[in-house]
């Protein structure tokens, strides 16, 4: 029983550490700022929860699992929440969205651009 619960929290720990690193390429990939803060909500709600996930399992029945589990809701309720008002200030703000689809080099062009 140990070693599978081993393997689910390995397994969870992996997932969020791959959907951090996507999110992060993504925050640096994706042209404008709408795309960019749907990679952010990316890292927060999935990379985090998974992550608190994998290391609840590897507590086991303890008050660390309850203080993981608060953690947990508090991200899950704050960063969609976070990232909604982000956008919508930006839409405020008179920051237009890229509405058109973009080919990889016109990605890759307007990623150069936006690094120093």
């Amino acid at each position: 029983m140990a070693l599978a619960v081993d393997i689910a929290s390995w397994a969870c720990l992996v997932a969020g550490a791959l959907l951090c690193f996507a999110g992060g390429v993504g925050m640096i990939r994706f042209p404008d700022v709408y795309a960019r803060s749907h990679a952010a909500g990316v890292i927060d709600t999935g990379g985090a929860l998974f992550i608190l996930l994998g290391l609840a399992l590897q507590a086991g029945f303890a008050l660390v699992t309850v203080k993981l589990g608060l953690i947990g809701l508090l991200l899950f309720f704050t960063s969609p929440t976070a990232t909604h008002a982000l956008v919508k200030g930006a839409l405020a703000g008179g920051l237009n969205p890229l509405c058109h689809q973009l080919t990889a080099d016109e990605t890759a062009a307007l990623a150069d651009e936006a690094s120093p």
